[in-house]
């Protein structure tokens, strides 16, 4: 199944100036189940996470510009893999595998579950702890890019350690080499 869903042009002008988005930034794990992200605010979401910004440059850094993260977008509508040229999803499953993506009660609740997915095998010249250094380094630049966003959009985002990643990277058909980082939670908070 190959089915590529090409995303609105990110708006890259806007939003909350960076100091106060920055004062807002928190981890909120409340959300609102019957509300979805529009496909303008995924695609801002996704551009701000890991988009292209300039030739051969993203939004976050990563160590010698591997670029070795991949973002896989869950949604209720499928299991799409991220495509930063093209600023397109690419359809992987079409289950619904939010809830696969943690154990906590909101999990699953959020609109959008983004795993962060390092390919190892293009961090070369690295020992062991180095190809872990540079991942999670990296993972954490792309992290704090969609808390910035959301916080900037008054979204709610938590990121999670806490993944059945085994289980999840078999459900996925991931390579080896291939590791789940983190889970990311995003969608709009729970009504007070």
């Amino acid at each position: 199944m190959e089915k590529i869903l090409t995303l609105p042009p990110a708006q890259r002008t806007g939003g909350m100036p960076v100091m106060e988005a920055l004062a807002s930034r928190r981890s909120a794990r409340d959300f609102d189940p019957s509300r979805q992200l529009d496909a303008q605010t995924l695609s801002n979401l996704l551009w701000a996470a890991w988009g292209i910004n300039r030739t051969k440059g993203r939004t976050a850094p990563s160590s010698h510009n591997r670029q070795e993260i991949e973002l896989y977008v869950f949604l209720s509508t499928g299991v799409y893999r991220y495509l930063p040229v093209e600023h397109a999803l690419e359809q992987l499953f079409e289950d619904d595998m939010r809830a696969a993506t943690g154990s906590q009660p909101f999990v699953g609740e959020a609109p959008v579950e983004i795993a962060l997915i390092s390919d190892t095998a293009k961090i070369t010249g690295k020992s062991p702890q180095g190809i872990i250094e540079a991942t999670y380094a990296d993972t954490g630049f792309i992290c704090q890019n969609i808390y910035i966003f959301c916080a900037s959009e008054r979204l709610s985002t938590v990121a999670r350690a806490l993944v059945p990643k085994e289980e999840l990277a078999a459900r996925l058909q991931l390579r080896e080499g291939q590791i789940i980082t983190l889970v990311q939670s995003v969608g709009y908070p729970a009504q007070a």
